[in-house]
């Protein structure tokens, strides 16, 4: 019955209208869903939880943006984002992978691993964000990277794999205040 609700509250919020005024109210019914939330942020309707009775494996940080139609895949495992998050839209979160070697009896199997987003990252449109990786604090995905690896902090990460483009000066953004 939990499994019901938990669909029937992600497929409210994603009918909603995009204004203002029912950003909180999406928010309140992703956070009856079960999605941890450790202070407010903002979601864009839709978004897609795979599968939709796991929402309980998602915690957002608080004063995180997620635009539209972001996937979260998380059967078995965790995806953790920090605070002041930015993603973008169409970014898509996979905690499954399957084994290279095929197996007649059990097929190639499945393996979970956690995705882990650390405070302040900007993650671009259509980045794709793979299991088993941690991007650190202040990170910058570029749009359209395909995360396969660790992330190292206050640095920018493009390309498909991702690959370190520079590492941000953090002394660089008070000169241009």
């Amino acid at each position: 019955m939990r499994t019901f609700f938990n669909i029937l509250c992600i497929s409210l919020a994603n009918c909603l209208p995009r204004v203002r005024f029912f950003n909180l109210r999406r928010y309140k019914l992703l956070k009856l869903a079960g999605v941890n939330f450790a202070g407010k942020s903002m979601i864009l309707s839709p978004i897609f939880i795979a599968p939709l009775g796991r929402s309980g494996n998602i915690s957002i940080g608080k004063n995180t943006f997620i635009n539209m139609s972001c996937r979260f895949a998380c059967p078995n495992a965790k995806i953790t984002i920090g605070d002041n998050v930015a993603i973008g839209p169409n970014v898509l979160f996979e905690t499954v992978n399957h084994g290279l070697i095929h197996d007649d009896i059990k097929g190639r199997g499945t393996i979970y691993k956690p995705i882990t987003v650390k405070d302040k990252v900007w993650i671009g449109a259509g980045a794709i964000i793979l299991q088993d990786v941690t991007i650190g604090e202040g990170a910058v995905i570029c749009a359209g990277a395909v995360v396969t690896k660790d992330v190292d902090a206050y640095c920018i990460y493009g390309g498909v794999p991702a690959k370190k483009i520079k590492t941000i000066e953090r002394d660089a953004d008070k000169k241009n205040i």
